[in-house]
């Protein structure tokens, strides 16, 4: 095993039947995004979970669409929203990040959800690409190995 290898989120184990996660996407910036998408996907993956992606328009769609999922009829034992926002010349980004990371807090809150947040807020798009390649550190990964651990501590609290 290479460094490299050895630095990668690996899926943490989940008692019980195989888990059926949904991930969310805002594929804004597309490359970033499919980054964290493959990142997540290994983790389930290595999980045996069963996945579904879904893109949405942007950041702030992301907390809604995880909402609509939870009141629609196919039932997902966990969420992973990914997206990214790179900070441009006025504060709308101040605006963005702020209520996207507030929605996705308050579904999961409100909803009482296993929720991986891989949504980036970064001052350039070089900082995303560092944050969503294949190494050790995609943020896409870390968001799906979260997902699977809140999802073994409801399982195991008897939430789930």
């Amino acid at each position: 095993m290479s460094t490299k290898d050895a630095a990668l989120p690996r899926a943490p184990r989940v008692a019980g039947a195989l888990p059926r996660v949904l991930v969310v996407r805002a594929p804004y910036y597309k490359t970033v995004v499919d980054g964290l998408r493959d990142g997540a996907l290994r983790i389930l993956a290595e999980a045996g979970a069963a996945s579904e992606v879904m893109d949405v328009a942007g950041a702030l769609e992301l907390a809604a669409a995880i909402g609509f999922a939870v009141r629609g009829r196919q039932r997902f034992d966990a969420y992973v929203a990914l997206g990214c926002v790179v900070k441009g010349e006025t504060d709308h980004y101040e605006h963005v990040c702020r209520e996207a990371m507030a929605g996705l807090t308050w579904v999961a809150l409100h909803q009482s959800l296993c929720l991986g947040n891989g949504l980036l807020t970064v001052a350039t798009e070089a900082q995303a690409l560092a944050r969503s390649g294949a190494d050790g550190h995609n943020k896409g990964a870390e968001a799906a190995v979260a997902a699977l651990q809140q999802l073994a501590t409801a399982r195991l609290l008897g939430s789930a």
